[in-house]
Order: C-alpha cells, then structure tokens, then sequence
C-alpha cells in the first residue's frame, strides 16, 4: 500500500492517509482482515507525527473501515460489505450532483442530461 502525501493539499494528513487507506479498501486492493502497517511504522515511512498516523487510524475505525486487535495489530475490517456499497453510493451521489449542478450552470435541459447519461451508460 504506497501512500503519497501532498504538503500543497488543502486536506489535512490525516485525511489524506485516511482517504488514501478508504479507497484501498474499496477497491480490492486491500482485503478484508489483510494487516496493516502499525502506527509507528506508518509515521517513520511517511516521515509524520505518530499522532497524525493515529488520527488518521481512529477515522478509519470509527468509520468501520479498520479493527485494532490489542496486541496484534490493525486490519482491514472484515464484514463491511453494506458500508462500502453505501460509501460507494455516496461518491456517485456527489459526482452526480456536481454533473446536475454544471449542467444547470450550461444551460442543459434535464431531458439532454437524461440522453447523456443513457449514452454513457451504453458504453
């Protein structure tokens, strides 16, 4: 799992990290129960405060995306299935809105919009 950390960013770094280890997990490229690097060595690779790492695994396990097993570490949580799919749902969600809102700005009829999007999903 490589992640890049952008000092120009207007995110913080811990959601940066957060972000970043969310869309590994959605995408399959990290696997349920799969561990992950221990906070300390997360921070000496990313050259970050361990406090930052620990904040970033504290969303992440808030949000349902990771379990810290005292002792052996933290993974990928196992059974998350249902909050991926409605994560996922989420970001269609936005991008969606972002299209509606620029089609309005251009003037586009929803019915043009409706056309656009059949065609796209034809593809």
């Amino acid at each position: 799992m490589d992640i890049v950390i952008a000092n120009g960013s207007s995110s913080p770094i811990y959601e940066q990290i957060a972000s970043q280890v969310k869309a590994a997990i959605m995408s399959g490229e990290l696997t349920e129960g799969q561990a992950l690097p221990s906070i300390r060595s997360l921070a000496n690779e990313l050259r970050i405060s361990v406090i930052t790492t620990k904040r970033a695994y504290q969303e992440l396990e808030a949000a349902g995306f990771i379990e810290t097993v005292q002792g052996k570490g933290t993974f990928v949580a196992g059974g998350n299935l249902e909050l991926l799919h409605e994560e996922r749902l989420r970001q269609i969600e936005a991008a969606l809105g972002r299209a509606v809102a620029a089609a309005q700005e251009a003037g586009v009829e929803a019915a043009e919009l409706h056309q656009m999007l059949d065609a796209l999903l034809e593809d």
